[in-house]
């Protein structure tokens, strides 16, 4: 018998806690940031992890991969690492005995259900770029053929924000294609004590495998079946429209404050992220406040400060702070 909606949104809640559970056996506090990265999975979309090193960025994403179940590869931005190296190559093949060659497409690390971008504002623009493809079209085209990227597909980048020497920022338009930027913060104190704990000790933990990719690729249908009203599409697309400052009804710390606002990716990630943490909570009905709750995610790395916000001391975070005071929820009637 075929599952309802309110059966299936009750499995993902409860898949939802199982790998938070499992999860936590190796990962040490970070609960906000493993509930974007599983929002980002369960909506399709990619995620860019940005923190100082050691949080546990590069393990979160190992884990990720064990517990989903997905096959796993990671490529270790450097500044010599060539497009070719992500996306793979041709190599000339000789048959034995014969005078007869032929090229042979070699599938690169990309080919594979999670990637870990690791430090990927470590190696040049052109190299940053042989992603773009893959990430928005799920293919990769060389040698004029198009090959087709294994499903469930995503890419968990990270970041340094502290080491700009020798670093390569990401252009605006590789930017827009991460669903999520996500900011990890230093743990608690009780939780680094329990990370001392951990890892000072003999201690071997072996994750189990909880949900395989034809699992999640229904779960990822089942969470764009959610039906969300005109009340939260609308509130979406007005949080989106106030970032941009030539917007006649952009308020004035917009106008002053930044180059550019959002494009509208952002508001389907708004929907995607609202729909996708409603299912992680078993809820059909998704509200403005599940909107609110992963707007900086979405729009930080979407908007621009100026030099006047630089020279005030004002970042995107103060930015979306006033921004979500300032964008009331829609008048039902005025929709």
């Amino acid at each position: 018998m075929t599952e309802t909606l309110p059966e299936r949104l009750k499995r993902i809640a409860e898949v939802h806690k199982a790998l938070k559970e499992e999860i936590g056996k190796v990962i040490v506090g970070q609960e906000e940031v493993i509930d974007q990265v599983l929002i980002a999975i369960l909506s399709r979309g990619h995620c860019l992890l940005l923190g100082v090193p050691g949080l546990a960025k590069t393990l979160l994403v190992h884990c990720l991969g064990d517990v989903l179940d997905l096959k796993f590869n990671r490529v270790q931005f450097t500044p010599d690492l060539m497009p070719s190296d992500i996306t793979g190559t041709e190599i000339l093949d000789e048959e034995s005995g014969s005078s007869r060659r032929s090229l042979r497409f070699v599938q690169g690390p990309v080919f594979t259900n999670l990637l870990l971008a690791d430090e990927i504002n470590r190696t040049p623009p052109k190299t940053q770029a042989a992603l773009l493809e893959a990430m928005q079209e799920n293919v990769v085209t060389t040698g004029g053929k198009t090959f087709a990227l294994p499903q469930p597909f995503f890419v968990l980048a990270t970041q340094n924000p502290i080491e700009q020497e020798g670093t390569y920022p990401l252009p605006e338009a590789q930017l827009d294609r991460f669903m999520f930027l996500i900011r990890m913060n230093y743990p608690q104190r009780h939780e680094e004590l329990q990370i001392l704990r951990q890892t000072t000790a003999n201690r071997e933990v072996k994750l189990h495998s909880l949900i395989g990719g034809a699992a999640l690729i229904e779960l990822q249908k089942c969470v764009r079946d959610i039906p969300v009203s005109d009340h939260v599409l609308s509130y979406c697309i007005d949080l989106v429209r106030m970032t941009r400052p030539n917007e006649p009804d952009a308020p004035d710390f917009i106008r002053s404050n930044l180059n550019f606002g959002a494009g509208p990716r952002a508001g389907q990630y708004l929907v995607l992220a609202a729909k996708a943490w409603a299912a992680l909570e078993g809820r059909l009905n998704v509200c403005c406040a599940d909107v609110r709750r992963n707007a900086h995610s979405v729009l930080t790395h979407r908007i621009a400060c100026n030099f006047h916000a630089a020279s005030e001391g004002i970042d995107t975070t103060q930015i979306i702070d006033r921004l979500l005071k300032h964008v009331p929820e829609p008048d039902s009637a005025g929709i």
